[in-house]
């Protein structure tokens, strides 16, 4: 077995020559990065891949590729060298996402890994680049901070109005030239670019039959989240950076996790000229809004009602009077999220409600819910999914015998009291002072 099992793998240190190369000079275009995709990277690149996640096309697994894990990728390495290397067909399967079904592209290990190595290698260039706004796929920065930022900014910022947006089919709109025009701002290196290419262009397998797509980057690839963050870090964060805030006569921010982003503004004018803008802006670079999920809404202080609320990241955000009567940023699980979560844990509860350690696992599932859920404001939704798992934990054990109930909530409300964990607050205060 491979001494790599088990131990602990840290980034090669010259990625962080080339991430203080970037930082000081912004206009700096790297050039010999396909050289660093070498044994030493690809071993650490597998380290972080995730073992239980399904095979590609060739059905190969990550226990399997692992057991000849060194000769594998020094064939590898070497058909980088000779360029003989192609990329595989990309399996696309389809995901629940919210009442349909969006799609999944999964890619064989080695390519996965290759795409890995790609990634930080982006990273440690556009880690420099990218702004503070930007919260998708990145290091120590994740959707909890962007809730928990954009809630302290609304708070205590002077926002009226939020324009909230949906990029139609981002994924599947993303312009193949624009985004290696983009790239090769920052770089100059003909064969690693020429990866990145072979990546957008690889043949998706669905049903049987082979696409190859002219533009877009398959949801589920390793490499796929970094180029989108660097597409819409030249297509919208800098423009409203640069553009959309210079021009504003009052407060304006974005908040951003990968294609989902909302905007706040002190004024209307400001609003409906960014909302007039935004469409105009995206169509150059071949995207568009959805009109039926963009708008703009009046989000006050001075207006605190459910009625006026917006959704992002799985919350409702609305003003809402706390007891004292002082209008508060309130937070609670939107209700598409709720429906869905509810959905998934009956099936959950069906399926393995004859396991020995059922209960285990079902408070794995809770705890994920509390981890993300479980913030300032929302406990009120986070114990109606609680309500909800009771119900159906006592609905579906007590069908185990057959029709004869086995339990009365008598007898099983305690027992679930004992084995459920309760639900709590798990978001950190906010602790950076308002400017």
């Amino acid at each position: 077995m491979p001494d790599m099992v088990g131990s602990e793998h840290h980034k090669p240190t010259s990625l962080r020559g080339i991430a203080d190369k970037a930082k000081a000079d912004k206009l700096h275009r790297f050039q010999d990065l396909y050289r660093l995709l070498d044994a030493e990277l690809l071993v650490y690149s597998f380290s972080t891949l995730n073992k239980d996640a399904s095979s590609g096309v060739d059905g190969v697994t990550w226990e399997a590729y692992e057991e000849n894990l060194h000769a594998n990728i020094d064939m590898l390495v070497e058909r980088l060298k000779s360029k003989t290397y192609r990329a595989k067909l990309v399996r696309r399967v389809f995901i629940p996402k919210g009442k349909g079904k969006r799609p999944l592209g999964i890619l064989v290990i080695e390519d996965k890994m290759l795409q890995a190595a790609v990634s930080v290698v982006l990273e440690a260039i556009y880690e420099q680049e990218f702004l503070p706004f930007s919260y998708g796929y990145r290091p120590k920065k994740g959707a909890k901070d962007a809730i928990r930022d954009l809630t302290f900014d609304l708070q205590y910022g002077r926002y009226g109005y939020v324009v909230e947006v949906d990029i139609k089919g981002f994924f599947d709109h993303l312009d193949h030239d624009w985004l290696i025009t983009m790239l090769k701002l920052r770089i100059d290196d003909r064969a690693f670019l020429g990866l990145i290419r072979k990546w957008l262009k690889a043949g998706i397998l669905d049903n049987g039959e082979v696409h190859h797509p002219d533009m877009g980057t398959p949801q589920g690839g390793v490499v796929s989240p970094i180029l989108a963050n660097v597409y819409l870090h030249y297509v919208l964060d800098l423009w409203f950076e640069r553009a959309v805030k210079t021009r504003c006569n009052g407060q304006a921010l974005i908040s951003r996790y990968c294609d989902d982003f909302v905007c706040a503004f002190q004024f209307r004018e400001d609003a409906e000229r960014f909302y007039r803008a935004l469409p105009v802006r995206l169509g150059k670079f071949i995207l568009e809004v959805a009109p039926e999920k963009t708008g703009i809404l009046r989000f006050s202080r001075f207006h605190p009602t459910m009625k006026r609320r917006f959704s992002f990241l799985g919350f409702e955000f609305y003003w809402f009077k706390d007891r004292n009567g002082v209008p508060r940023v309130t937070r609670r699980t939107a209700r598409a999220r709720l429906i869905s979560a509810c959905r998934r844990i009956k099936e959950w509860i069906k399926a393995n409600r004859h396991l020995p350690d059922f209960f285990r696992g079902l408070n794995k599932k809770l705890q994920g819910h509390y981890n993300y859920y479980g913030v300032y404001g929302n406990l009120h939704s986070v114990y109606r999914l609680v309500w909800w798992v009771r119900n159906c934990t006592f609905k579906w054990l007590n069908r185990r015998g057959g029709k004869k109930k086995s339990f009365t909530w008598e007898k099983f409300g305690p027992i679930l009291d004992n084995a459920l964990i309760r639900p709590r607050i798990t978001e950190v205060k906010h602790r950076r002072v308002y400017a």
